[in-house]
């Protein structure tokens, strides 16, 4: 199996479990475990905050000592061990826990898949883009497949389909594995490893990881209630996973010809690209509120959350040495993609009790100062 074969492959499955993790766990927790929206929002709110010191600190210290594959094996079965738990978990004290826990592993696997696809990118083995996309594919599939099975057996298929991906996860790590994910760092190697302050130095990396911070926290709103959202609207479980779909269809169409089309374009430019998606697919979801409208605007997600992906994966690749991988995306995953959803998660979830539609037009605290910092910021680190 080729390099580009074997990590297309690790995308697509751990983005099956994502589509299921993103999109539906907040739902799950409520009409699966009887909790109330604000209730479920606490607890992914705080799931957020853990996930988000895991990569920040666990990820980068351990990937220090272990090989890129190691890590991935560590992070896969310990969190098949603590999906387990929601098993026996139903009251709010216990899912808060089991929460907790779980957000320490399975979401850090997610930092973990995107370094190993940069270091093969930076070993010429893969096109990150044709690679990626195979993980949107994956969450397509996971988004369809649990709409249809939810439909015929309940709730808890979200919970055993999360768990049956994670445990196919773990066994396409026995594999053939690229020999450059095989290495564990020397000592020589981690004595003269780059710090995390080193990498904060850089101002350019600071002004792009804060754009990102916001644009990806803006997000926050959708992942946690368009699954309730849509459901309010009147679509049946079956119509929610195409609708849910057509954001990551966007996303794969967008990485398929993002290396050919966008691979000249600067990393600012890329940025208030998709700042400004972002904010008319919020404005969209406030000022027509029917099932349509929700529709179009999900083909927003191509700028909103593809085109960031691809500029931040874009810089560190280009800009960064392989040492600083790890920490660059330990500080993305945790700060852009956790930390910032978290705080908003926490907000969102008492505004889409007053209404559904001011927990998607507040997103927009995120993306005009996103858009205000590119525009003052872009000719002077030139970035």
């Amino acid at each position: 199996m080729s390099n580009h074969r074997w990590m297309s492959l690790n995308f697509f499955v751990f983005f099956f479990t994502w589509g299921i993790f993103l999109p539906y766990w907040t739902g799950w927790l409520a009409d699966g475990k009887g909790l109330s929206i604000p209730e479920a929002s606490i607890i992914m709110g705080a799931g957020l905050f853990i996930r988000s010191a895991s990569t920040l600190f666990l990820y980068p210290f351990i990937s220090k000592y272990w090989s890129q594959k190691t890590v991935f094996w560590f992070f896969t079965l310990s969190s098949f061990f603590l999906a387990l738990l929601y098993i026996v978990s139903s009251t709010f004290v216990a899912l808060l826990v089991v929460t907790v826990l779980f957000s320490v592993f399975y979401p850090t696997l997610l930092a973990t898949v995107e370094s190993m696809g940069g270091t093969l990118v930076q070993n010429g083995s893969i096109n990150y883009g044709k690679s990626r996309s195979y993980g949107s594919l994956g969450y397509i599939f996971s988004i369809f497949a649990i709409s249809i099975l939810s439909g015929y057996y309940g709730n808890m298929a979200i919970l055993y389909s999360m768990i049956g991906g994670i445990v196919l996860l773990f066994l396409i790590g026995f594999l053939p594995t690229p020999e450059v994910l095989l290495s564990k760092p020397s000592k020589e190697e981690r004595k003269n490893s780059l710090s995390m302050a080193s990498l904060m130095s850089e101002k350019s990396f600071v002004i792009v990881l804060l754009i990102v911070i916001l644009i990806h926290g803006s997000h926050a709103s959708v992942y946690n209630y368009g699954y309730i959202y849509v459901q309010d609207l009147g679509a049946n479980s079956y119509m929610i996973g195409l609708i849910l779909n057509i954001a990551v269809i966007c996303e794969i169409i967008y990485f398929a010809v993002a290396d050919r089309l966008f691979r000249n374009w600067k990393t600012s430019s890329l940025l208030i690209l998709a700042a400004i998606g972002s904010t008319l697919r919020w404005v969209l979801i406030f000022l027509f509120p029917n099932v349509w409208v929700f529709m179009f605007s999900q083909t927003f997600h191509a700028l909103s959350f593809g085109v960031t992906h691809f500029a931040f994966t874009g810089y560190i690749t280009e800009k960064l040495p392989p040492q600083q991988i790890p920490n660059a995306q330990g500080l993305y995953v945790s700060l852009a993609m956790s930390f910032s959803t978290a705080i908003l998660t926490f907000a969102t979830g008492f505004l889409y009790e007053m209404s559904p539609g001011l927990a998607f037009i507040a997103m927009l605290v995120c993306t005009i100062p996103a858009i205000l910092i590119i525009l003052s910021t872009k000719k002077a680190y030139r970035y």
